[in-house]
C-alpha cells in the first residue's frame, strides 16, 4: 500500500512540474532609457487560468500595455494549445535592470537581464515627423572582414502599411541582410516615436574607401480626417533618405601568411568527431572522421576546405562537404563541416598529423591559429573479417592444391594416361562422345557473368560480393592483380569509396568491369582464356 501512495504521489509531483513552466524573453537586451522593450510570457498549461502577475514590475518599468494571444503549435504530430502575453515596458533607470521572475498560478518565469543606457544627445536635434539613422559597428575595417550596418527610421506619426525601403546594393561589397527588421519605441523630446530597425552584414571586397550609398524610404502617413470621402486616403506621401557612411577597408596584413587562405573572423573554432572512437580500430573497417570549421563574422564560402588525410596503409574516401550559414541580428557565422571515411590495409600504428587553421582575430587585431593536435591510430586485427577491402586471401581449398604430395601427383599420372588411351581407343573407333561432367559448383564463366551484371546494375554491395567470390577462383590475388594493373586498382579504389562513404548511389561500375576485362594476361591468363572461349552471355 505503500508503495502505490509513494509512486501515485511521484506522478502527481511529475505532472506538476511538467505544467508549471512559463518561459520569458525579450526582443533585445540593449536599450537606452527612452526606448521600449518588447516582453514575451508563454506557457503551454491548458490548465492556467487568469493571467501573470506583473506587479513586481511596476518598480523598475512603465508598463504601456498588454496582449494576450492563443495559438495551437504541433510537436511530435500532436497539437498543444499555447498561450502568449506580450508586454510592453519602459525602463525606468539606467544600468543592468533585471526583469524579475513572473508568477502565473505554480509557474515562475526566469529573470532576464537588460542594459539600458541614458539617451543620445544628438537625438534632440531630429525632430522631423520622419527621418533615418544609420550607423556603422565600426568605421575602419580589414577587406572581406564583417562591417554591421544598423539603420534605424524613426516616426513620431502613424504610417499606413504601404511603406517601402530601397535594397541596398553595394558594386564592392557582399550584402547580406540580418532578418526581419524589428519594431519598437522610443520617447524624444517627450514625443513618442515608432522606430523601425533593419540590419545588414557587409563584406566589403577591396581595400580603400567605401561609401555606403543612402536608402530611400516611402510611406504614406495617417493625417486626421477631413470628411471629404473622395479626397486622398486621409494620407500624404513622405520620402526620406538616409545619410553616407564612408568606411575605410583595410588590406590584408603584411605579416599573414601568403599560403593561407585569408580568414578576417571575430572568433574560430576547429573540432573533430569520430565514428566509431579511434581506439576501436580493426583492419578493413571504416572510421568516419568529422571535421568542423566554425567562424563568427565570416560566411560559409569564405571558409577554405582541410586537406584530406593521406597515409602509406591508409585509405581515404572524403564526402561532399557541408556549409551552413547561421544569420542572427549580430551578424552571420559560416561553418563547414568535413567527413572522410579511412579505411587500414594493414595493422599496426598510424601518426595522424596536427590540423592547423591560421585566421585573424578582428577583435584584438592580431594573427591567430586554431589547430587540432596529432594522434596516434592503432588499428588491430580484426578476426572476423573474411577478406580485407582492397585484397584477396587464398581460400583453404586453394592452398591444399598447391600442396602437391608425391602420391598426389603419382595418382594424377595414372589418371592422366588412362584418359589417354581411352581417348585413342574411341578417336579409332571413331566415336566422337564427349564425356560431361557434372559441375557441382559455380564455373569461373558463371561468376563472371555475375560479376558484370553486378558492375552494369551499379550495385556496390553485388559487386562486392560477386568480385569476391570470382578472385577465389583465380591463381592470384585481388591485390596481386590490382597491383600489376592500374585501371583495376583505381576501379577498387571507386568501389571502396562507395562501400565506405555516403556516395553509393553515385558509383558507376562500369569501369571497374571493364578493367576486370582488359587485366593483361598473368597468372589469370589461362582462367580468362577459358572464360573467353565460350560464347558471349550479352551478344551484340
Amino acid at each position: 500500500m505503500m508503495r502505490w501512495m509513494t509512486l501515485v504521489f511521484l506522478l502527481l509531483l511529475g505532472l506538476q512540474t511538467h505544467a508549471a513552466t512559463l518561459v520569458a524573453r525579450v526582443d533585445r537586451t540593449e536599450l537606452s532609457l527612452d526606448e521600449t522593450v518588447e516582453l514575451t510570457l508563454e506557457t503551454a498549461d491548458g490548465t492556467a487560468f487568469g493571467k501573470p502577475d506583473l506587479q513586481p514590475l511596476d518598480s523598475l518599468f512603465k508598463v504601456s500595455g498588454t496582449r494576450q494571444s492563443n495559438q495551437l503549435a504541433g510537436t511530435n504530430g500532436d497539437a498543444q494549445a499555447i498561450t502568449q502575453w506580450q508586454v510592453t515596458l519602459q525602463p525606468l533607470q539606467t544600468g543592468y535592470v533585471v526583469i524579475p521572475p513572473l508568477q502565473l498560478g505554480d509557474a515562475r518565469s526566469e529573470p532576464i537581464t537588460l542594459h539600458v543606457t541614458e539617451p543620445s544627445a544628438s537625438d534632440s536635434d531630429l525632430l522631423a515627423p520622419i527621418f533615418i539613422d544609420a550607423s556603422l559597428d565600426q568605421e575602419v575595417a580589414y577587406v572581406q572582414a564583417q562591417v554591421l550596418l544598423t539603420l534605424r527610421i524613426y516616426h513620431s506619426v502613424s504610417l499606413y502599411d504601404d511603406s517601402t525601403l530601397s535594397p541596398l546594393q553595394m558594386n564592392d561589397a557582399l550584402v547580406q541582410r540580418l532578418g526581419e527588421p524589428r519594431t519598437y519605441e522610443k520617447d524624444i523630446n517627450g514625443v513618442r516615436h515608432g522606430v523601425i530597425e533593419i540590419r545588414y552584414a557587409l563584406f566589403p571586397q577591396k581595400s580603400g574607401e567605401l561609401t555606403i550609398p543612402a536608402q530611400l524610404f516611402s510611406a504614406t502617413a495617417v493625417a486626421p480626417s477631413t470628411g471629404d470621402q473622395y479626397g486622398s486616403r486621409f494620407g500624404r506621401s513622405t520620402q526620406v533618405k538616409s545619410p553616407t557612411i564612408p568606411l575605410i577597408v583595410k588590406p590584408k596584413p603584411s605579416d599573414y601568411p601568403a599560403d593561407a587562405a585569408w580568414l578576417p573572423a571575430r572568433s574560430l573554432t576547429l573540432v573533430e568527431a569520430w565514428s566509431p572512437e579511434p581506439g576501436d580500430a580493426q583492419l578493413g573497417e571504416a572510421l568516419t572522421r568529422s571535421l568542423l570549421l566554425k567562424a563568427d563574422g565570416l560566411t560559409s564560402s569564405q571558409l577554405p576546405p582541410i586537406a584530406s588525410t593521406k597515409l602509406p596503409g591508409l585509405r581515404s574516401y572524403p564526402d561532399q562537404p557541408t556549409l551552413n550559414n547561421e544569420v542572427t541580428a549580430n551578424g552571420v557565422s559560416g561553418s563547414r563541416e568535413q567527413r572522410e571515411a579511412l579505411v587500414a590495409t594493414r595493422t599496426g600504428e598510424f601518426q595522424l598529423s596536427p590540423v592547423e587553421v591560421v585566421w585573424w582575430n578582428t577583435l584584438e587585431d592580431r594573427l591567430e591559429r586554431s589547430t587540432l593536435p596529432g594522434r596516434n591510430l592503432q588499428v588491430a586485427d580484426n578476426p572476423d573479417l573474411q577478406q580485407p577491402a582492397i585484397e584477396t586471401t587464398d581460400m583453404p581449398e586453394q592452398r591444399e592444391a598447391r600442396r602437391l604430395w608425391p602420391w598426389q601427383l603419382s595418382s594424377a599420372l595414372l589418371a592422366l594416361t588412362t584418359l589417354l588411351g581411352f581417348g585413342l581407343w574411341l578417336h579409332a573407333r571413331r566415336q566422337p562422345a564427349v564425356i560431361r561432367t557434372v559441375q557441382t559448383g559455380p564455373t569461373p564463366r558463371s561468376l563472371l557473368d555475375d560479376l558484370k551484371r553486378a558492375c552494369l546494375a551499379n550495385d556496390t554491395q553485388a559487386t562486392r560480393h560477386a568480385l569476391d567470390a570470382w578472385a577465389r577462383q583465380q591463381p592470384e590475388t585481388l591485390a596481386d592483380m590490382a597491383a600489376r594493373f592500374e585501371p583495376l586498382s583505381d576501379a577498387l579504389d571507386g568501389l571502396n569509396g562507395a562501400l565506405y562513404s555516403e556516395t553509393g548511389q553515385r558509383w558507376q561500375g562500369e569501369a571497374l568491369w571493364q578493367a576486370i576485362q582488359n587485366l593483361p594476361a598473368g597468372q589469370a591468363g589461362d582462367a580468362e582464356r577459358e572464360a573467353s572461349a565460350l560464347p558471349p552471355l550479352y551478344p551484340r
